[in-house]
Order: structure tokens, then sequence, then C-alpha cells
């Protein structure tokens, strides 16, 4: 199975409606947040597969035609702070970002974001006696610290992904907030057991069982 995952930038060849010939075999899509529901809507209803998201700093919700206020997309699960199987998938999801402002939304800072990670640790565990292994892919909005990230505030990444990685070692950690502008730019870096996605417009991920830790 491939996994298609997005984050921060539309991508237009994503908006057309080749995309289901196009991306074929892809059986998921991930979000990492800061992208227009619409667009995750039509994504996921062009290529008919399921949808798992976190939010990003600049996701501030809108109000539908009804008038009534939508702080998430239509389609698919909100997984900040949950722990699921999806098709056979243990994934984890912590939305966000470094907290830069006094009223900012999905914003936390270091300590909040370390109590938000350590309460995910006992699903962790259980998957562990049920299933063998901890974690396959954590999806975040910001990345972890000092890989991806940038010094600015806003930027900085967060110290307890580090910490997740090295104790529930998941095969990948995906994340987003981090613009890449440079084609050559760094999207992908191995931590320890772990390789750091990047998706800033999309990356496609080729899982394999054999990732399986």
């Amino acid at each position: 199975m491939k996994i298609l995952a997005v984050s921060d930038w539309e991508v237009e060849e994503l908006r057309s409606p080749a995309i289901r010939e196009r991306f074929a075999d892809v059986g998921l899509v991930l979000s990492c947040g800061d992208l227009p529901f619409d667009y995750l809507e039509q994504l996921t209803e062009r290529l008919g597969v399921p949808l798992l998201y976190v939010l990003g700093n600049h996701d501030h919700g809108l109000y539908g035609q009804a008038g009534l206020f939508r702080s998430g997309p239509a389609c698919g699960l909100n997984m900040d702070g949950r722990v699921e199987e999806i098709g056979g998938l243990i994934v984890a999801g912590l939305e966000g970002a470094m907290r830069y402002t006094s009223n900012g939304v999905h914003q936390y800072g270091d300590a909040d974001m370390w109590a938000r990670a350590l309460r995910l640790s006992p699903a962790f565990w259980a998957n562990r006696l049920r299933r063998g292994r901890f974690l396959d892919i954590l999806i975040t909005h910001a990345p972890p610290y000092r890989i991806h990230d940038a010094p600015d505030l806003c930027h900085t990444g967060f110290k307890a992904f580090r910490w997740l990685m090295e104790v529930y070692r998941p095969r990948y950690l995906i994340h987003g907030h981090q613009h890449v502008y440079d084609p050559q730019g760094v999207r992908r870096t191995l931590y320890r057991e772990t390789e750091v996605i990047n998706a800033c417009g999309y990356q496609i991920i080729a899982w394999d069982r054999a990732d399986r830790r």
C-alpha cells in the first residue's frame, strides 16, 4: 500500500480529476495540517480512501453554508491525541505548533506537548502487548526539535517528539509546518529507527508490512 501525506501547500496536481489514475495505488491519506478543508474533502472523495488528519496553527475553522461552525474537514478522522489501528497500521497524532502568540489556536508550550505525548503512552503499551509493537506512524503538524525545524519560536520543533521516537520507535514520523522552497531541500531524515518526513505539499510513502517494528 502507498500512503499520500499532505500538508501546508495546495498542489494543483492533486486538484486534478486525473488524480484517481495518477495515485490509483494510494490506500490512505494523511494530512499534517494547514490545508483548506474542501481540498482535503475533494482529495479523499476522488481517491475513495480514508483520511486521517491533525490540525495546524493556521487551521482556524470556518462557517459552512448552513451557518454551522466547522473545526475540521467533513470527512476523515481527527487523530489529535488518539491512537488508532487503520487498515493494519497503528497511527497516532498530535496537532499544533509551538506557542508563539497569546491567543493562537492549536499552539502549545513545550511542557504542554510533553503532557499530551505522555497521555498516549498507555495506548502504546497496550498495542505492544496485543500486537507486538507500539506504533507504526506518528503524524504531527510541527517537526521534532532540531529535525527539519527552524530557530524562530514559531517553527521550533518539540522535544517530546524526539522522546516518542526514542521510546516507541515508529517507522515514520510525518509532519508539516516547515515549508520547503528548494526542490533539493531535505525532506527525509532518519532519526534512530524512525524516518522523519516533511509532507509540505505532498509526499508518497510506500508502506510494506515488513516495515513493522
